[in-house]
């Protein structure tokens, strides 16, 4: 095990195909969790647009327009 590691860290030959598709994937699945996680963050902001259309349309007092700062 010991001249495997060293033998290892002593090759210095380039990346392979198969390290390139390896970081391929690994960047393909952060890139998907983060976009799924933005999806659900859009969603949820989609829904309390929606809501507070809904309240203002229905004569809800909350939807009165915000004040400007001075």
């Amino acid at each position: 095990m010991k001249s495997f590691l060293k033998q290892f860290f002593k090759n210095e030959s380039g990346a392979s195909a198969a390290e390139y598709a390896l970081i391929l994937a690994i960047v393909g699945v952060a890139l998907g969790a983060a976009a799924l996680a933005l999806s659900v963050q859009i969603q949820n902001s989609m829904t309390r647009a929606a809501d507070q259309i809904e309240a203002c349309n229905a004569g809800d007092a909350s939807c009165a327009p915000a004040a400007t700062p001075t």
